[in-house]
């Protein structure tokens, strides 16, 4: 649950998510999925800018995640040497 409570704090501190909000990701829903789905289905509810703000938090804690779900491209190896 690490990045779901990293993802939690960063948006409560934003203030995109309540304190209420956040106790019902992490009190009410047993397993990560569940707790996952509820996070995300409250911050699309909540508009655009939330969201996007939500996909940046996702960014900063787990690239891995962003690129396996198509949010940012995978590097190109090699790329960087074609600029030299």
């Amino acid at each position: 649950m690490p990045v779901i409570k990293g993802l939690l704090d960063d948006l409560w501190q934003t203030k995109v998510l309540s304190t209420e909000d956040k106790d019902s990701v992490t009190e009410n829903q047993t397993s990560k999925v569940d707790r996952a789905r509820c996070l995300i289905d409250m911050v699309m509810g909540k508009g655009k800018r939330a969201s996007q703000m939500m996909v940046d938090s996702m960014k900063v804690r787990d690239m891995e995640l962003c690129i396996s779900l198509g949010l940012i491209p995978s590097p190109l190896p090699g790329v960087g040497e074609l600029l030299l």
